[in-house]
């Protein structure tokens, strides 16, 4: 079964729009596991417009399941994921101001760069992570740097599943084949929904594990947390 890792960003957006600690991140970490998430998984920017840093080093502690950090690999944000030691860093290369992730890297231009962080990251016993577009050449560098996962960038795959879902999901067919003969394990996410999650789970040869925040969130405030995740695990199976 794919594994569900529950991004709990958008509880801290709506914390940190009116201050105070409603709702509570660390309390939804908390939930998400107990309602069935395997993984959660936070994505601190240089603002803290939402997850701050604070909640990237408490919630390890009162967690079981997996955790993931996603973030541009700034010095501050290494050193955070370092100090910190989840089980896995998602490498983004989300500019200072992004609203949300937009693309996945560059690798043939970035690859000596991602090489070091990636070394780095080996040294302190973090899995890592690279977020990639379904680009063949990009999978094949990322494989270059050392990373021992992608997650695969799906906002095309989103847009275009209404209207073709057979189109949309070809890209990442091919990008997930090249990985797995390639020994990179497969990660997806950016607006994977219950609509359109079991179609690309079922598809995705290799699929290890989906991260989804947005739209998991978003159904949440109609069917409840609980019911939402348990609905995605469904689609999962």
């Amino acid at each position: 079964m794919v594994r569900l890792s529950v991004n709990i960003n958008k509880i801290a957006t709506l914390r940190n729009s009116r201050g105070g600690h409603t709702p509570n991140v660390l309390e939804a970490a908390i939930n998400a596991e107990r309602f069935g998430a395997q993984g959660i998984t936070v994505h601190p920017r240089p603002d803290e417009r939402h997850i701050r840093y604070s909640d990237v080093r408490e919630i390890p502690a009162h967690i079981h399941v997996e955790f993931n950090v996603e973030g541009y690999p700034s010095h501050n944000f290494i050193e955070l994921v370092k100090e910190v030691k989840p089980a896995q860093v998602t490498l983004v290369p989300d500019a200072h101001d992004a609203i949300t992730s937009n693309a996945g890297w560059d690798t043939v231009k970035n690859e000596h760069f991602l090489r070091e962080i990636v070394s780095e990251m080996k040294k302190a016993g973090i899995r890592t992570s690279i977020f990639v577009d379904p680009i063949l050449t990009f999978v094949e560098y990322a494989k270059k740097s050392g990373t021992e996962r992608i997650e695969l960038y799906t906002e095309p795959y989103a847009t275009k599943f209404p209207v073709s879902k057979e189109e949309a999901i070809k890209p990442y067919i091919l990008a997930a084949n090249l990985a797995g003969e390639l020994g990179l394990g497969i990660n997806a996410g950016h607006d994977l929904s219950l609509e359109n999650l079991k179609y690309f789970a079922n598809e995705i040869s290799g699929l290890l594990e989906v991260s989804i925040g947005h739209a998991l969130i978003a159904e949440a405030i109609y069917l409840g947390l609980e019911n939402t995740i348990q609905m995605y695990l469904e689609r999962l199976k």
